[in-house]
């Protein structure tokens, strides 16, 4: 049997953190409160009980924690302009939604790229796929544009139904508006539709835990 050096481990319970759906992964699901005044503390970060994308005000949903045995990946909160549990309901809201990823390790954009496309590949069709492929090019150059992200980044994946798709790294929107709307929805689905990173941090997003 061969025993992989340290650092090997940490590379792979990285890569692992951040794509999900490996054995013996951990995801912590958290629900807002009825009230969610306060919004959600988690690792030291307070996701806000509502948040504004393309003018209007969204409400926290739910949030989950991803990671893989110690290696902790991200914490992740879903916005929208209704709270609901349902995932029919949720991928066909009308209206402003919001994923916001808090990094809690430091990984090159192109590990956060193939997790993104892991996702997508899981959770659409080869013609849905074909509908978005321009889209999906611009977003993941946008991503491996970056080229790092460090612990406590807020990547923010936005839709602004008039505009498109929206990337943005602490605040600063990266590349431009990508107008076709069913690129979120294929994002989204990668965390609460039928083939989720994880069954758990599915629940925490839709506020079921």
């Amino acid at each position: 049997m061969t025993i992989k050096p340290p650092h090997t481990l940490a590379d792979a319970g990285r890569r692992q953190a951040l794509a999900g759906g490996a054995a013996g992964a951990l995801a912590m699901c958290f629900s807002p409160p009825s009230s969610a005044a306060d919004g959600l503390l988690m690792e030291g970060h307070r996701f806000a009980a509502s948040q504004r994308v393309a003018g209007q005000a969204l409400q926290l949903n739910g949030a989950g924690l991803r990671a893989v045995a110690w290696i902790k990946g991200y914490a992740v909160a879903l916005y929208l302009p209704q709270r609901s549990s349902d995932v029919a309901t949720v991928l066909a809201m009308p209206g402003p939604k919001r994923l916001q990823l808090l990094m809690l390790m430091e990984a090159p954009a192109s590990e956060l790229v193939k997790a993104v496309n892991k996702g997508i590949t899981r959770n659409t069709s080869a013609d849905e796929r074909e509908q978005i492929k321009p889209q999906w090019q611009r977003f993941e150059a946008s991503m491996l544009d970056v080229e790092k992200v460090r612990k406590g980044d807020l990547v923010d994946f936005d839709l602004d139904t008039s505009r498109g798709m929206l990337f943005a790294l602490n605040g600063t929107l990266q590349g431009e508006a990508l107008e076709n709307n069913l690129l979120f929805s294929a994002v989204l689905r990668s965390f609460v539709g039928q083939r989720p990173y994880d069954p758990a941090l599915k629940a925490g997003l839709l506020g079921r835990a």
